[in-house]
């Protein structure tokens, strides 16, 4: 029996999660077979917008456990919980080696494009959005909503702040220089990077009322400088 939309995004919310868009498979989108060997006849995507996640997970077992990777651990089971409810498999980004095509998932979903600094930028939430995991369905979900029809913004913003605010000059407009920026915030002048989030994020003029609470992007730069240290 098929879902809605609306039936997902109810249960999603109440759980933290945000509905990011999501389309009907073709073999071309490679989403992997469900757990039967059939095919996957809609895929939908779940993430944040700004704070939307925020005091779900951080009042959860995983943010306090002091455990590796406590993010991809509640979004796996708040995933998993959603999968089971609706008949479906529990995607993540983390999932792999062999990584599932996120990025590609996302574009075909809403419409994005990326950004100077490199993730994808959505003309209202700006940079302060993510995807945290996708929902491989049997049935047709009704009512996903079509791609956004909205102007890439990066394509009108003349000064693009993103790429001449970094403290260390990390950003071009064709490469990141990982081992600066992860020097910089590592070390005993960190600014306000590790307490306030990324500068160059926080230069874009889009979605400034999406912007993390201090408390989340602190979060989110100790695991990025986590997962860089220990990769060194």
């Amino acid at each position: 029996m098929g879902c809605s939309w609306q039936e997902i995004e109810e249960a999603a919310n109440k759980l933290g999660l945000f509905m990011r868009g999501g389309f009907h498979c073709t073999a071309e989108d490679d989403v992997p077979d469900l757990l039967s060997g059939e095919k996957a006849s809609s895929l939908l995507l779940l993430g944040n917008a700004g704070g939307s996640l925020w005091q779900e997970f951080s009042s959860s077992s995983e943010y306090c456990d002091d455990a590796p990777d406590p993010l991809d651990r509640w979004s796996r089971r708040i995933l998993g919980q959603l999968a089971e409810a609706f008949g479906g498999v529990a995607l993540l980004p983390s999932d792999g080696p062999p990584y599932l095509p996120f990025q590609a998932w996302a574009r075909r979903a809403e419409g994005l494009r990326s950004s100077p600094i490199g993730p994808l930028i959505h003309p209202r939430y700006g940079l302060w959005h993510a995807y945290r995991g996708a929902l491989a369905l049997p049935s047709m979900v009704n009512g996903i909503p079509e791609q956004l029809d909205s102007p890439h913004p990066c394509d009108t913003c003349e000064l693009k702040p993103c790429l001449s605010s970094c403290p260390v000059g990390a950003f071009t407009e064709n490469s990141y220089d990982v081992g600066s920026c992860v020097k910089h915030i590592a070390g005993p002048d960190e600014g306000s990077c590790m307490a306030h989030s990324c500068l160059a994020r926080r230069a874009c003029p889009i979605g400034r009322d999406y912007l993390y609470e201090d408390a989340q992007s602190r979060f989110h730069m100790v695991q990025f400088l986590k997962a860089r240290l220990q990769s060194a």
